[in-house]
């Protein structure tokens, strides 16, 4: 697999080897040993998570805060999204910035998303099928919402529609406000 570091570092691009021909392909979807080697610390993961949306559909910006804090591994399986995470580690030389990149089946790429970072996509194609593994359990009471369109953080959407949103995110906070 390649890994390549973001803007901000602790995130990281995954790509994994591919092995393709006419019949279709293989690829080995995570290895616990090789993502920490990547990630440089133990990770376990206890939850796996799978949603489907709809194009322009924009979820986030979620994280849940300590002592549930949640790290991500994400990865597209059928569509195609452009992905965000925001830094929130308040000693972070990364504080309030972001990093996006799009994933999809087609590029099989996956984002590590470490605990600390509030995390959104956008559906980019007619449907787009999204599984991650999250390193705690979901803690309604430890989840929050940041803004989406948030001018503090400002992530450029690149949209092309006003985005479709669920109530929660409709509400979500300013970031000055967590």
């Amino acid at each position: 697999m390649k890994v390549t570091p973001t803007r901000i570092p602790d995130v990281l691009i995954i790509e994994p080897k591919v092995f393709g021909d006419d019949r279709g392909f293989f690829f080995e979807s995570f290895n616990q040993k090789a993502f920490n080697e990547a990630v440089g610390q133990d990770i376990t993961f206890v939850q796996d998570n799978h949603s489907k949306s709809a194009k322009n559909v924009l979820r986030g910006m979620h994280y849940q805060i300590s002592p549930k804090a949640q790290g991500k591994l994400v990865r597209v399986v059928q569509g195609e999204v452009f992905d965000v995470a925001v830094d929130l580690r308040k000693e972070s030389k990364t504080y309030g910035q972001w990093v996006g990149e799009i994933l999809s089946a087609e590029n099989k790429k996956q984002l590590w998303i470490p605990p600390g970072f509030a995390h959104g996509f956008l559906t980019l194609s007619e449907t787009a099928e999204f599984f991650y593994k999250t390193t705690d359990y979901y803690s309604p009471e430890h989840e929050r919402c940041i803004a989406w369109n948030d001018s503090t953080i400002g992530v450029d959407w690149k949209l092309i529609a006003t985005p479709v949103l669920s109530p929660k995110d409709k509400i979500g906070l300013n970031f000055i406000d967590q």
